[in-house]
């Protein structure tokens, strides 16, 4: 890790910045295609850090969770070993029980991959469950659109 700095751009956007190690490629030194998945898993939970939405508090008190529900990513340019990578992530929208996340992981400002997700909130049973108001208003800072279709 780049001493996982963090930032918040002025478009709403969510960066973490990560460096490729060699347990991240393949026998080429090019980054193993399920470790974007990854990347990205960990770009999110910062993100959440960084609106004070603690997963661990939020299970305990809400019996609330997160899930991927789908997901569709595009490789666009690989990346290999020892790259410095920024994961920006976008929330696109937030619906009663979900929302939809943009990720899009770059070097040096150039896309590599871009990731689209569909995030749903259940809760201990397994079902879906509305996001706690603490969540929706500690993500506005990163939402693209406000209550709007996804």
């Amino acid at each position: 890790m780049l001493g996982n700095e963090q930032q918040l751009l002025n478009d709403n956007v969510h960066v973490f910045r990560v460096r490729v190690y060699y347990e991240d490629t393949d026998a080429a030194g090019i980054v193993y295609y399920a470790n974007y998945f990854r990347f990205a898993e960990r770009a999110r939970t910062e993100m959440l850090r960084s609106a004070k939405i603690d997963q661990n508090t939020l299970f305990e008190t809400s019996g609330v969770r997160f899930v991927v529900r789908s997901c569709n990513i595009e490789y666009l340019k690989p990346a290999r070993l020892d790259d410095e990578l920024e994961v920006h992530t976008k929330i696109q929208c937030v619906k009663g029980a979900s929302l939809t996340a943009l990720q899009t992981v770059r070097r040096a400002g150039d896309a590599l991959v871009s990731l689209k997700l569909r995030i749903a909130c259940i809760g201990r049973c397994g079902r879906p469950k509305r996001l706690p108001e603490e969540v929706a208003s500690g993500l506005q800072s990163y939402v693209q659109v406000r209550q709007g279709t996804c």
